[in-house]
């Protein structure tokens, strides 16, 4: 089926022919025949199968022709700030006759352009959770009068913990009955369906399986090699298939950074991508990527979603994902839209156990080969240590403490060395001055709390010679050790009357006398002990008689 049997409006139609649509994908064709007359959307499919032109047809499309609708707004809310850009650059494609205006809202850039966007009424809001709430909690951003909710990538968001987030979004935008609810997911879990059972109504349900759409499209291989030469390998491949475009999957951020530097190395130009990166810097190599000016670039999963390459022609698992659902999201950068494609998983003793739930979760074996010797590259960058500037295991604090202290360095002179000014010295206090002979006052280096003779030992202030004379006291016995004791100790120093240092000392005082007093008390027991079993004897005496 065609867009243009659809019978769209003219302006809406004519930036679909200008993009390139003229077929319509099958889970296109499904949105498109059913979001028309305004039913909730429930679509699992897989990303790559064009559900961004569909829903976002369905928004233009009704906003165009229904009068109700056509100064009301539609939230987009997507799980990355990239797939956010993608969103919106795609939503001014298709909407570039309309009167529409589109914009995005995400975190880790200023306010003040997105506030301007809202000034200047835009109506076709993307966005990541966490931006959309801040704004509109601040009073910028207006939610109240949303005709179309979007959320797109659904799974991705609750993985990333937007759950709670999607739940007060949800809370401040019109009512299910007031606004047309569509929810993509490129899986089916228990939370997707909570969303879409509680706040959509009567949804009407897509499914377009996987195993049609990404990985049958897919060239897959498989090469078991040992984690010390998976670099190696990786040059080795890199260098015989020559890709026009690669995308190089870790699974940690330093990772990451290590393997885009050690390509480098290894005179493979190279760009990496992960969170930590500033929005601006990462913003600039996805637009080099798919300009084609970066041919390899190396990233975590907040990739693996929203990264769409045209022709992108390999993509490699330098490391197993850990979710067996990674794998398809990352291989599925490939092979879009019906495209063929090529992914390699290079597999090491510390992630093969991965394997055994992703080829459960695609259905079939990953074919594997045996990488040759002929196949391995030589590594320049071997036994060197990489210094990384993002460190995963590092908090955010701890982050921006270090690129405080550098920003401060890099604001400094350069040529010459800097000090910091010591600090002036203050004069000496009325205590720190002792009189001389001739009667002036001189300053005298601040002197030791006590004597240097003396120490305290449970609270009291004890010369050393006593606690060597009392070091020799282990041949005494209890009763003359304490006597000793209490004529040493026996009044605790004189205090202020209600202050802490006396009831302190007081129960000091009394810690040491219990020895005593617990002896005494045990001599007393057997004391009465003894009476009462001699009264016992002379009662027994008497009853027997």
């Amino acid at each position: 089926m065609k867009f243009k049997d659809f019978k769209l409006h003219p302006d809406l139609q004519k930036g679909i022919d200008e993009a390139g649509y003229i077929t319509c994908m099958p889970v296109q064709q499904q949105v498109l025949s059913s979001a028309f007359s305004g039913h909730d959307l429930y679509v699992q499919s897989q990303t790559g199968t064009g559900k961004t032109a569909a829903f976002l047809t369905v928004i233009f499309q009704r906003m165009l022709t229904e009068e109700s609708l056509f100064k009301r707004k539609a939230l987009i809310m997507s799980p990355t700030r990239e797939l956010a850009v993608q969103i919106e650059e795609e939503a001014k494609i298709l909407g570039k006759h309309l009167p529409f205006k589109t914009g995005s809202f995400y975190g880790g850039v200023g306010y003040s352009q997105q506030e301007k966007l809202l000034r200047d009424n835009v109506q076709v809001l993307v966005g990541t959770p966490g931006r959309v709430l801040d704004l509109n909690s601040s009073g910028k951003m207006n939610l109240m009068d949303i005709a179309f909710l979007v959320l797109d990538e659904a799974d991705r968001m609750f993985d990333m913990g937007f759950y709670p987030d999607l739940r007060k979004l949800i809370k401040v935008v019109p009512a299910v009955d007031r606004r047309q609810t569509m929810l993509f997911s490129a899986t089916l879990n228990a939370w997707v369906k909570n969303l879409a059972w509680e706040y959509t109504k009567s949804p009407v349900e897509i499914e377009i399986k996987p195993e049609t759409v990404v990985v049958d499209e897919i060239s897959q291989i498989l090469y078991h090699v040992s984690h010390n030469d998976k670099m190696a390998l990786l040059l080795g491949i890199l260098e015989r298939e020559r890709p026009e475009s690669a995308v190089i999957f870790c699974n940690t951020k330093k990772h990451t950074e290590i393997i885009a530097k050690r390509l480098r190395m290894n005179d493979i130009p190279c760009e990496f991508i992960i969170g930590d990166l500033p929005q601006v810097k990462r913003l600039k190599v996805i637009e080099d990527v798919k300009a084609g000016k970066i041919k390899t670039l190396i990233a975590t999963d907040v990739a693996a979603r929203g990264l769409d390459i045209e022709n992108l022609s390999m993509v490699i698992n330098y490391d197993v994902p850990n979710e067996a659902e990674n794998y398809v999201h990352r291989i599925g950068r490939t092979a879009r839209a019906g495209k063929t494609g090529r992914a390699i998983t290079l597999a090491s003793e510390q992630d093969v156990y991965e394997l055994p739930a992703i080829e459960r979760y695609i259905g079939k074996k990953v074919p594997s080969e045996t990488a040759g010797e002929e196949l391995f590259g030589k590594d320049k960058s071997a036994h060197l240590r990489i210094q990384t500037d993002f460190y995963e295991e590092r908090g955010k604090r701890d982050k921006g403490k270090s690129e405080r202290r550098t920003s401060r360095r890099s604001a400094e002179p350069k040529g010459r060395e800097t000090q910091r000014p010591q600090r002036e010295k203050r004069p000496p206090r009325d205590s720190e001055l002792q009189k001389t002979k001739s009667g002036k006052r001189r300053h005298d280096e601040r002197k030791p709390r006590h004597d240097s003779k003396t120490y305290r030992t449970d609270g009291v202030r004890v010369q050393k010679e006593d606690m060597g004379k009392a070091q020799d006291l282990s041949h005494l016995s209890m009763e003359e050790r304490m006597a000793l004791y209490r004529k040493k100790y026996a009044a605790p120093p004189a205090v202020n009357s209600g202050s802490k240092n006396k009831r302190r000392n007081q129960k000091r005082h009394q810690r040491d006398i219990k020895p005593e007093i617990k002896q005494r008390k045990d001599q007393k027991l057997q004391e009465t002990s003894k009476v009462k079993k001699g009264l016992f004897s002379k009662l027994l005496g008497l009853f027997k008689k």
